[in-house]
């Protein structure tokens, strides 16, 4: 379930628009196996490789934005090289790196908007990526019944789960609607495809759609497998 602590956790603002960043045409991947980062919402990350220690110093003087994306199934055998990756990804931008005494470091990063992966560059010790940003400049917010209606399903899931329906003390009714539905995409104890499959979706109410269907599915799950983390 989502707590607290996690939903302090994806940020100090989470409830505000993001301002504008300027997000440039082409910036450093970081391709992961399990995460997908959504908009509006706060990642924290622990450098250690040293080809993302140089991305994070590269990016710390030059732009500011890391582009976090999901690496394809088969990624094992290449993940110290350019397996591939989701051409839909996330550009976040790096609001805080706290080094450590032996070189590594943790940073944190505010989701901006989604991209496209127009070419990829390996020029450098980490990916570069050409991008095209895809904001849903279409829909910043959800229609009220599509937000009862997903509302209505989490409060099933959580009294089907816990015996008690927390969605009140976990989410105000004045969050914005597009932060609302990120942060818990972010939270779906769901596969990292899955979350791509959220993360792709052209609009706000399509990414609404598609979590409700997931928590249904959970809700339905008779072994307990899938939850909240």
């Amino acid at each position: 379930m989502l707590t607290n602590h996690e939903q302090d956790r994806a940020g100090p603002d989470s409830s505000e628009r993001v301002a504008p960043f300027p997000i440039p045409d082409r910036v450093p991947v970081f391709a992961l196996p399990n995460v997908v980062f959504f908009p509006k919402t706060y990642l924290p990350l622990h450098i250690f490789e040293p080809r993302y220690r140089q991305m994070v110093a590269d990016a710390a003087t030059n732009g500011q934005c890391i582009a976090m994306a999901l690496l394809k199934e088969g990624w094992e055998p290449d993940y110290y090289g350019n397996p591939p990756i989701y051409p839909i990804i996330c550009v976040g931008r790096l609001v805080s790196v706290q080094p450590l005494p032996d070189g590594r470091s943790n940073i944190l990063l505010q989701g901006l908007e989604r991209a496209d992966v127009q070419t990829e560059y390996f020029e450098k010790p980490y990916r570069e990526a050409g991008i095209a940003a895809k904001p849903n400049v279409s829909d910043r917010q959800l229609t009220p019944d599509v937000r009862h209606s997903l509302m209505a399903t989490l409060e099933d899931y959580l009294r089907a789960r816990d015996g008690s329906s927390t969605c009140e003390s976990l989410f105000r009714d004045e969050m914005n609607d597009e932060v609302l539905v990120n942060i818990l995409a972010t939270h779906l104890d769901c596969t990292p495809v899955e979350k791509q499959f959220l993360l792709e979706a052209d609009s706000l109410h399509q990414r609404a759609r598609r979590l409700g269907d997931l928590i249904q599915f959970m809700l339905h799950d008779h072994h307990g497998a899938k939850g909240w983390e």
